[in-house]
């Protein structure tokens, strides 16, 4: 099967390369260090030519509405039309465990994402999963100086290899709507797993959790971006990440 990685270069994409070269796939990574632009679609009928599956696996490193609308809103409308064009039987996308339920900037981006992939011409899947382990560190990188301010929220976090490798399996199947989420095994508060992260790379910094205004921060604090309902849990705790980290 010849899968294209949209995203491939990245954390996520790099992992799901991987994991369908194992299971002997044909993939094709689009990124801009590749010759495809998912904003303007430069060289990207080319790059999707003769393949069966697109994994769309982008991102965006920015937490404001517009900003993210415009990039979700303009690849995936770019992404799909082209998959269209070459006559791609499935169209697989990550997102967001509860990315209905929190009115994140990010969110409303990955929001919009799903409805043009959902209501657009080609067969498709959507796989919506939880926080990866590695969220805590990034959103400590992302916090400058010795106090990390950071959002009161819990968290379910899954091991990005575990979600990789459940995209390559779906990547792989018939289209199937919106599959079963995945969260990992275990419940934790974002600031407790930042001061864990300190503690396992010999840092020291202040983490000061603060709620979010308004229906935004009781969404996250109150828990609604855990799974509600059926849904497949991964094995890895944050303990194990640590343990990786440490080393």
């Amino acid at each position: 099967m010849r899968v294209v990685v949209a995203g491939g270069t990245g954390l996520t994409g790099r992992l799901v390369v991987e994991e369908l070269r194992q299971g002997g796939h044909e993939t094709v990574v689009l990124a801009r260090s590749r010759g495809v632009d998912l904003l303007t679609g430069q060289g990207l009928d080319d790059a999707l030519a003769g393949c069966d599956t697109v994994v769309d696996v982008t991102n965006v490193g920015t937490m404001r509405r517009a900003a993210a609308v415009e990039f979700f809103g303009t690849t995936a409308a770019t992404l799909t039309a082209a998959a269209a064009r070459a006559g791609v039987g499935h169209l697989l996308v990550l997102s967001i465990v509860g990315v209905d339920r929190a009115d994140l900037g990010y969110y409303v981006g990955k929001r919009r994402q799903e409805e043009l992939v959902t209501g657009g011409p080609v067969p498709w899947t959507v796989l919506r999963t939880t926080q990866f382990l590695e969220f805590a560190g990034q959103l400590l990188a992302a916090s400058r100086g010795p106090v990390a301010v950071l959002p009161r929220m819990l968290s379910q976090p899954v091991a990005v290899g575990e979600v990789a490798a459940r995209l390559a399996e779906l990547a792989t199947t018939a289209p199937a709507g919106y599959a079963r989420e995945l969260a990992g095994p275990e419940q934790l508060q974002v600031a407790d797993m930042a001061r864990a992260e300190l503690r396992a790379r010999h840092q020291r910094r202040l983490v000061l959790p603060v709620r979010l205004p308004g229906a935004t921060g009781r969404a996250l604090a109150g828990g609604a971006l855990l799974p509600q309902g059926d849904h497949d849990t991964g094995r890895r705790t944050f303990a194990e990440h640590l343990g990786a980290v440490a080393a």
